[in-house]
């Protein structure tokens, strides 16, 4: 039997352990490499990728995934997609995301994982379509985790939904590494009679779960698990893959990767992982196992940047009280799981929480839009004394909030007019306004130094 590996340290892996600052020229360099190791499909962008470009990286996201297309013409690339909140963090109008699918195919992506934070299935339901339409794989994940209201009955209804709404394949996203041995030995088994559907499994190492629960996942007949390059891997990060890689052929199971090549690849990686933690992009708070995580449900990604938010706030030592407060304002929500957009809204509310002295003094605007129904149904009961406090006599929505959004493109080119080059920034300025413009302001200004530089350096020859 094979098992698919999707190596994750493009995307996943390090916007885990460094909240995604890892500059295109830092890794350019082994992309060819990357493409003949033999992976099921390189995870490089989506997530959390497009905003870090535009914000910290000073690098234009889509030319990021042009350049990485280029270098790896072989090799399936994977992007992360949050349905109708795309890459960014409120539902956007039907014809923004089905132009954004569109583009995101365009410029290299074969597999869009397609997500929605509350597995509400209205707001995944115009992604799927458009990757179809489109010719690109439209695998549709699961939010997994652990609540009063959630169980393998749900997960197994809501995988025929995703089946009967045509989607490619199927993903398991544990994305705080809480899945158990037993409980993914019988999600996959439960699974695997439900569909007949590609099950692809995704965890992280948070917990100390992740090498154990893969092996598990593929013994209950999973066919694609994700890992990290060794450098990369473990603590909020995937399993290496080189561990598993090794584990499962000795096991019978074949991969198809090629050992030289994924070992020249963890050598690349190796030195700059050890720049990042020297220059304190990555903690080593986040390198190690936290068994608490079982109780708090945070995701790796959450966590990095629940650290870097604290740090710029000079309340570093109020951490563990923050974590505690994650599973309350979680509750007080109606369990939804903790996965962008909602593991930024409960942890910056528990963040405020913890930091103003009094529960839900401050309250984000997200909060406010969620309880109104605004990103989807919640799983469970929200706590109806905080929803009456916030909403006062305003009865919250019950109709799929996104399909009374008015169309966004026009408005979005008139807004930013000339700045825009292109399809893709006039996207870029639709989910991120003033980081985008900040971006193509910087980028005309390099540009045009650029040029008077070159005609000065020309009329001094």
């Amino acid at each position: 039997m094979r098992i698919g590996i999707t190596e994750t340290v493009l995307r996943d892996a390090q916007q885990s352990q460094m909240a995604t600052r890892m500059p295109l020229s830092d890794f350019q360099d082994i992309l060819p490499v990357l493409d003949q190791v033999g992976y099921e499909s390189l995870e490089c962008w989506g997530g959390a990728t497009f905003d870090s470009c535009l914000r910290f990286l000073n690098e234009d996201p889509w030319e990021r995934l042009r350049k990485i297309k280029e270098a790896c013409p072989n090799t399936k690339l994977q992007m992360l997609l949050r349905g109708q909140n795309l890459l960014g963090y409120k539902p956007y109008p039907e014809d923004v995301v089905r132009e954004f699918v569109r583009l995101s195919i365009k410029n290299g992506i074969d597999v869009i994982r397609i997500f929605d934070a509350l597995n509400d299935l209205r707001n995944i339901k115009i992604t799927i379509e458009e990757t179809r339409k489109h010719e690109a794989e439209a695998q549709v994940a699961i939010c997994y985790t652990t609540s009063p209201v959630h169980n393998i009955e749900n997960y197994v209804q809501l995988v025929k939904d995703i089946e009967n709404m045509g989607a490619s394949s199927i993903a398991i996203k544990d994305m705080a590494g809480v899945i158990t041995p037993h409980e993914v030995f019988e999600l996959v088994s439960a699974l695997k009679e439900t569909t007949k559907l590609p099950l692809h499994i995704h965890t992280h190492s948070t917990t100390g779960m992740g090498f154990m629960s893969l092996l598990k996942a593929v013994e209950a007949g999973a066919d694609v698990i994700d890992t990290a390059i060794s450098s990369f891997s473990g603590g909020t990060s995937q399993p290496a893959t080189e561990t598993m890689v090794f584990a499962l052929e000795q096991l019978g199971y074949q991969t198809g990767i090629n050992i030289k090549k994924m070992a020249e690849v963890d050598h690349f990686f190796l030195p700059l992982h050890q720049q990042y933690v020297k220059s304190g992009l990555i903690s080593p708070y986040v390198l190690g196992t936290r068994t608490d995580a079982l109780n708090y449900k945070v995701p790796g990604g959450m966590l990095s940047n629940l650290i870097s938010q604290l740090k710029d706030l000079n309340a570093i030592d109020r951490f563990k009280e923050v974590l505690e407060e994650v599973p309350l304002v979680r509750k007080d929500l109606g369990y939804p799981p903790l996965v962008t957009p909602m593991s930024q809204i409960v942890g910056v509310q528990a963040t405020q929480n913890v930091l103003s002295g009094k529960r839900y003094q401050n309250v984000s605007k997200e909060i406010v839009s969620y309880l109104n129904g605004e990103y989807g149904m919640a799983p469970g009961e929200i706590n109806p004394d905080l929803q009456k406090e916030i909403l006062g006599d305003q009865e919250p929505i019950t109709y799929h909030f996104a399909n009374k959004l008015e169309n966004g493109l026009d408005a979005g080119k008139e807004k930013i007019g000339a700045l825009a080059r292109s399809e893709e920034d006039v996207l870029s300025y639709i989910m991120f306004p003033q980081i985008a413009k900040r971006f193509f302001k910087k980028r005309k200004k390099i540009e045009k130094n650029t040029v008077q530089y070159t005609i000065e350096e020309w009329e001094e020859k």
